[in-house]
């Protein structure tokens, strides 16, 4: 091939673009590297998908990301933010260093106000609390080895890190795929 050819310019899958669903014009999300050791592979993942999140949010009024926009769920993104900064601390403080911490947005009289946020939330501040139970976890995962284990709460055997870890990517996966959908009936912006 002489330089002046055409160069192939398909993705690296070798499919076309149309092969693809659209992505976001403002994903400045961290790329998943393709090959790495365990933990940059964990690391990356949780944060790539932690960082869909923060990007599904983006540009929505308060109102708009406290839409429930598929009925009957009542799933907003809103809740998803708040729902997963108590997963985050459920998981890595709670039950991996058990850590004395209380729960996140739960009270006696309404023990469910993740995904069901109260009218007078601020996302600014649930958004706050999410990014900073984010860097909590960040800082107990660089603090240990995937194989140190723990025994979570209620459990009657002990898990690793890295089952940890792997929890709270499926956790993420899951919840961005609602996210995904909830995003598409609030404002009809779609992407991966």
């Amino acid at each position: 091939m002489s330089d002046n050819a055409p160069r192939d310019t398909r993705p690296e899958s070798g499919l076309s673009e149309d092969g693809f669903s659209p992505v976001w014009e403002d994903d400045d999300r961290p790329r998943i590297p393709r090959v790495a050791g365990e933990r940059e592979a964990l690391v990356a993942s949780l944060d790539h998908y932690r960082a869909t999140l923060e990007m599904k949010c983006r540009g929505l009024t308060p109102a708009q990301a406290r839409t429930r926009s598929m009925p009957p769920s009542t799933v907003s993104l809103h809740g998803l933010v708040r729902h997963l900064a108590a997963c985050e601390r459920w998981w890595f403080q709670q039950n991996f260093e058990r850590r004395d911490v209380p729960f996140l947005f739960v009270t006696t009289d309404e023990p469910n106000l993740d995904f069901d946020p109260p009218e007078d939330c601020d996302l600014a501040a649930d958004l706050a609390t999410w990014r900073a139970e984010c860097e909590e976890s960040r800082r107990i995962v660089a603090a240990h080895d995937l194989d140190d284990t723990a025994r979570p709460l209620d459990w009657d055997e002990d898990v690793d890190l890295r089952w940890v870890v792997l929890r709270m990517i499926t956790e993420y996966a899951q919840h961005c795929g609602h996210a995904d959908l909830v995003r598409e009936g609030v404002d009809g912006r779609t992407g991966v």
